[in-house]
């Protein structure tokens, strides 16, 4: 059975490709242009996709069994204010181009599909909220929105022949290069000042466990869901810290009381078991050798 990727060559859809071709699927990576040779650790195909709703791409579901979506139109590195100045295409492209996508998914036969959402369908929320997915929603800003009614549209489609789900992710980090955590830690090493702040991190080899679940479970038990996904709360201080460098001031700890944590009760209640702080000093560790190495 194969799985079509929209966005697998992102920062979080590759390491969706690498922990299902591990798991075994045979990978299908839609997007704009084919990844470079050597990309993935294993080989993987390739099919023309598009965020427009104008182009009928039915063809690029063929073959696919499962549909993960990951693709998002966005400025470089914003997700937040990442329509800038034209906030018609950020819709047109990431609302009206993802639920056409999922239609034309169920039309070829499609069985299930994954949408990747963000934790900010929470925004807005008061201080000291536990983020669960029952609370009733009202993101204050397009991004949030745009997620929330994707969600929203995705799960009408849901039928016995096509099962769909939505993981609501909170921040993504791991050991791929490129990667988020670069600037900063570039900025760090350079002695350059760093910003104090705090969030919630999931690693990209958990956000891939979550989306084999959704593949996986028995259907009744993810048709027409949405999942929390989050797993630790940290801040740049502690990020920087496990780096093991001591000729650098590190910013001060941020207020972690300041965010909202995500329950990630329903998801775990599939199974799912992410990393934990463990998980995060190793993933660094691992970064700061392949920086020594490149230095």
């Amino acid at each position: 059975m194969k799985v079509l990727i929209s966005g697998g060559t992102g920062l979080v859809g590759r390491y969706i490709v690498e922990g299902l071709v591990d798991a075994g699927y045979q990978v299908i990576v839609g997007g704009r242009s084919p990844p470079a040779p050597g990309f993935f650790s294993k080989p993987v195909e390739f099919a023309p996709l598009s965020l427009d709703p104008a182009i009928d791409q039915i063809e690029a579901f063929d073959d696919a069994y499962f549909f993960v979506h990951a693709a998002f139109h966005h400025l470089p590195g914003k997700y937040r204010g990442g329509e800038g100045d034209d906030p018609d295409r950020f819709r047109r492209l990431n609302l009206d181009g993802t639920v056409k996508l999922f239609e034309t998914a169920r039309t070829a036969g499609t069985r299930r599909a994954v949408f990747l959402s963000s934790r900010a369908v929470y925004d807005g929320q008061p201080a000291g909220t536990v983020l669960d997915e029952d609370l009733p929603l009202k993101p204050d800003g397009l991004y949030g929105e745009i997620k929330l009614w994707a969600e929203g549209a995705l799960a009408e489609l849901s039928a016995p022949a096509f099962a769909t789900s939505s993981l609501r992710l909170t921040g993504v980090y791991g050991n791929l290069r490129p990667n988020k955590w670069d600037a900063l830690f570039s900025d760090y090493l350079a002695g350059r000042p760093v910003p104090s702040r705090a969030g919630t991190e999931t690693h990209g080899r958990d956000v891939a466990a979550a989306v084999r679940l959704m593949l996986e479970t028995e259907t009744g038990k993810i048709a027409g869901q949405v999942f929390n996904a989050s797993d630790i709360l940290t801040d740049t201080c502690e990020i920087l810290g496990h780096l093991s460098v001591t000729h650098h001031n590190l910013p001060p700890p941020a207020d972690r009381g300041a965010v909202n944590v995500m329950s990630t009760d329903k998801l775990r209640a599939l199974g799912w078991q992410p990393g934990g702080a463990p998980l995060l000093r190793q993933t660094i560790a691992d970064l700061a050798a392949a920086l020594s190495a490149t230095a």
